[in-house]
């Protein structure tokens, strides 16, 4: 019996069942349509594998109704019939897996990446995307609603299982619903009920072309959480009108773009952050609600539908992370669940760029069209991975897996090199999840894991790898600077002041910008130190995600941070700096601790070692070149699969 009973049992939604209370999120991953916007065979593997891995329906994201909405650029295009052949590929594909299969279908609005966007007033997005939309004619609205029910009859000729329709997250249609976005005179706009009119009029489209019977759900915002917004007392007023006109189910969501809250939050927010909504629109219907909105844990998912706050969860970047979530939480297996760790960077930050979606924790998001299945190696070797950090630990579980003899060590007295201190500073500690993830496959694996022990002589006469793997990481450079050295301040580095090596004065000088300096000012200040951060680059945090950066940046100004960016020193003195900034000279006095975290060097000594004993070496990681966690995990999952 599975460990979360209410998790896994069936749901009716309509007239269709579904094997689970999972459902897989539209997401606009940005990849595996052709140059029409047809689903390719990219596309088509990416949903397979999550199919396979159990989830009990799932739904293909950003489906375009028509060309004046498309919200990204390569995102499967609905609006001509030649696109059924291919839909009809994908439902073929996944319906032995016992998964059914949606369409999202929206209309991006004012939030469209291209230069011919419409909305209901001609105001533009408050962030992310730019350009002025031209306000919609009435007889432009009526033919984008019948767009809609085309659309959806497309894809249920294709043999889809029903149908979304994206009312949520600042599209075109919350755009009607919201006042901010919404200032039409016309039967369109003003009161609750011209705001709705749209949604509605899309509804009947869709039952129109496809029939009262086919399953339609609606996702809303029950909060925009911005100013003159959309709000929870207006959907819960539409939820039950949903419902009269049709909506199988409700899939409750929040946050538009430049929302206080994101729509799709970094680890900094708690986890279920949207669940409460849901509940409270779950109230006033009788039809499922889905609850969104950072469920990772399927503890958190069985007590969401245990405690009747919604019928079903929605799992999104969880199930980028692994796509056999649910068959494992179903096995009671969930240390084997790969995380996700909240980072926003491969999923988010790169599809806003407009490039293709992937996932630090898993490199193979986006590549399971062109990846067979793990081969042993032809010739199993003994292999010495020195470093446990995430890179180390990465390639060790793919040269295990594959055969290979593997040992890891590391000069700590824990595993996780870097990326454990990353999870130390306040909101981060969703990083140390994957370390314990990988700690835990090596267990399985057998590969033993050596603590305090150092790459040297003694341990390679004792393992005698015939390849030794190098993650050993990185550490901080010291920045020649007039008078740092010369300074009376305590000069220390962030590795020292998270591994607890350095104990920091009252008033800090934090010397860097990126990541490392930002979340370190943000650990001191949350411990009543008085933190300057002086950054010579032009921008704070650009190896981040925006969405991540969001919300660290809001802790900082609320923890009383000061931030100084292009900062040019003329000489740090003996209790402080005088530099120039993009506000001109500042002088800053009566400190007692620099703390450098700017540029970091990689550590690559034991290449000598190994060079006098002509044994052969990788260098994967920070080893190879400092840069982000997510280089790190595909470079050692990458030289596992190769070797």
């Amino acid at each position: 019996m599975t460990a979360f009973s209410h998790l896994f049992q069936p749901i009716r939604i309509g007239t269709m069942i579904a094997k689970n209370r999972l459902l897989m999120s539209a997401m606009s991953i940005n990849f595996g349509v052709n140059e029409k916007g047809h689903v390719a065979d990219q596309l088509i593997q990416y949903l397979a594998a999550r199919a396979r891995g159990g989830v009990g329906m799932m739904l293909v994201g950003g489906g375009g109704i028509h060309p004046s909405g498309v919200e990204l650029p390569h995102l499967p295009a609905l609006w001509e019939d030649d696109c059924i052949p291919a839909l009809k590929r994908l439902a073929d594909t996944i319906r032995p897996f016992d998964c059914r299969l949606g369409m999202q279908v929206m209309h991006g609005g004012r939030q469209s990446y291209h230069d011919q966007k419409v909305a209901p007033s001609a105001i533009p997005a408050p962030a992310v995307v730019r350009g002025v939309p031209r306000a919609l004619i009435q007889e432009e609205i009526h033919m984008l609603a019948d767009a809609f029910g085309q659309a959806a009859g497309r894809c249920r000729a294709a043999g889809f299982d029903f149908i979304e329709i994206h009312g949520a997250h600042g599209y075109l249609i919350n755009q009607f619903l919201a006042p901010n976005s919404n200032q039409r005179t016309d039967i369109y706009g003003g009161s609750f009920e011209n705001r709705i009119r749209f949604l509605l009029e899309v509804m009947a489209a869709i039952r129109k072309h496809c029939g009262p019977d086919f399953p339609v759900g609606v996702r809303i915002n029950a909060e925009d959480y911005i100013d003159n917004g959309w709000t929870l007392p207006e959907a819960l007023r539409l939820a039950p009108i949903l419902v009269e006109n049709g909506a199988a189910y409700l899939h409750v969501s929040a946050g538009v773009y430049g929302s206080r809250q994101l729509t799709i939050p970094s680890m900094y927010v708690p986890q279920g952050c949207f669940v409460d909504l849901a509940a409270a629109v779950k109230a006033k219907v009788s039809v499922p609600v889905v609850a969104v909105g950072r469920i990772k844990s399927p503890r958190l998912a069985e007590q969401i539908i245990a405690e009747e706050k919604a019928d079903m969860v929605a799992l999104g970047r969880s199930l980028l992370a692994d796509p056999w979530w649910p068959a494992k939480a179903d096995a009671g297996a969930v240390r084997r669940i790969r995380p996700c760790i909240g980072c926003c960077l491969g999923c988010i930050h790169t599809v806003l760029r407009l490039e293709p979606g992937g996932c630090v924790v898993n490199p193979d998001v986006g590549r399971e069209y062109l990846l067979k299945s793990l081969t042993p190696a032809a010739t199993p070797r003994r292999v010495l991975v020195a470093g446990a950090g995430p890179a180390g630990l990465a390639a060790a579980r793919m040269l295990a897996l594959r055969g290979h003899r593997v040992v890891v060590c590391d000069q700590d007295a824990a595993p996780g090199g870097a990326l454990r201190l990353a999870a130390l500073p306040p909101g981060r500690s969703d990083l140390a999840e994957l370390i314990a993830y990988f700690v835990d496959q090596l267990e399985r694996l057998a590969v033993p894991l050596r603590l305090n022990t150092a790459l040297d002589e003694v341990l390679l006469d004792e393992v005698a790898p015939q390849l030794v793997v190098l993650a050993t990481g990185s550490l901080p450079e010291m920045p020649l600077i007039k008078g740092l050295y010369r300074t009376q301040m305590q000069l220390c580095t962030v590795t020292e002041v998270l591994s607890g090596q350095s104990d920091p004065g009252h008033r800090v000088i934090v010397w860097g910008g990126n990541q490392a300096a930002l979340v370190l000012a943000d650990y001191l200040a949350e411990r009543g130190r008085e933190v300057t951060v002086l950054h010579p680059g032009r921008h704070f945090g650009e190896e981040m995600s925006s969405n991540d950066r969001f919300y660290l940046r809001e802790r900082l100004k609320n923890g009383g941070v000061t931030l100084y960016k292009q900062v040019v020193v003329e000489s740090f003195l003996a209790d402080g700096v005088r530099f120039a900034g993009e506000m001109g000279d500042v002088l800053l006095a009566a400190f007692d601790t620099v703390v450098l975290a700017d540029n970091f060097a990689p550590l690559r000594e034991a290449a000598n070692l190994l060079k006098a004993r002509g044994l052969p070496s990788h260098f994967i990681g920070d080893a190879k070149a400092p840069r982000h966690l997510m280089y790190a995990v595909a470079e050692g999952e990458e030289l596992g699969r190769e070797l």
